[in-house]
C-alpha cells in the first residue's frame, strides 16, 4: 500500500474526482479552492484545508499567506474554539493583521472573511486522517455541484471510529 494514493496492483483503479498528479499531491497542510467571487455562489463549500495539526499560530499562516494570494487581503477568520488549541484574538502574516474570531461553526470548519462582508468557507480535515479518505473528501468538497456540508462529507468519506469503550451490549 502506498500513501500516493496509488495501487500496487495494475488492475483497473476506482475513478477519482481529482486528476493523479493533484490527488497525489494532496497532503496535511493542503489547500484546495474553488472559488466563485460572484455573489451567487451555488456550493455550501469554497474549498478544503488539511492542516497537520490543530495549532492555531503553527497552521494558519501558511493559509493565509496563500488565500491572499488568490482572494487579497483577509481580515477575519472564524474558528471553533472547542476544535483548536489556543486561538489568540488576531495574528500578523505578511505584514498584515488578521483577526481571529471564535465561532461554534464546528471542528469542520473554517469561516474567511475578505474586506467587509465577503465570506467564503473552506471544510477542515482533521490532522490525523487517512490520506486516501482525506484526498477524496476534499475533492468532494471543491466539486462544483456539491450540495453538501462539512461534516456529512467527512462522515461519509472518512473511517469512522470504533464504538466507545466498555458500552453496554443489548
Amino acid at each position: 500500500m502506498t500513501d500516493a494514493g496509488t495501487s500496487p496492483h495494475d488492475g483497473a483503479k476506482p475513478p477519482r474526482l481529482l486528476p493523479d498528479e493533484i490527488h497525489t499531491a494532496v497532503a496535511p497542510g493542503t489547500a484546495l479552492l474553488r472559488l466563485e467571487t460572484t455573489g451567487s455562489r451555488q456550493s455550501l463549500l469554497d474549498g478544503a484545508w488539511w492542516p497537520r495539526s490543530r495549532d492555531v499560530e503553527r497552521e494558519l499562516p501558511p493559509l493565509i499567506t496563500a488565500l491572499t494570494e488568490y482572494l487579497g487581503p483577509l481580515t477575519r477568520i472564524g474558528l471553533d474554539a472547542s476544535a483548536w488549541n489556543g486561538i489568540p484574538t488576531r495574528l500578523v502574516v505578511d505584514d498584515r493583521v488578521v483577526h481571529l474570531d471564535s465561532f461554534p461553526v464546528g471542528d469542520d470548519t473554517v469561516l474567511i472573511t475578505r474586506g467587509d462582508n465577503d465570506h467564503f468557507s473552506l471544510m477542515v480535515v482533521p490532522p490525523a486522517a487517512d490520506p486516501e479518505a482525506a484526498r477524496t473528501a476534499m475533492a468532494r468538497a471543491v466539486r462544483a455541484d456539491n450540495a453538501s456540508q462539512a461534516a456529512e462529507i467527512l462522515l461519509a468519506e472518512l473511517p469512522h471510529p470504533a464504538g466507545p469503550q466498555g458500552g453496554t451490549a443489548g
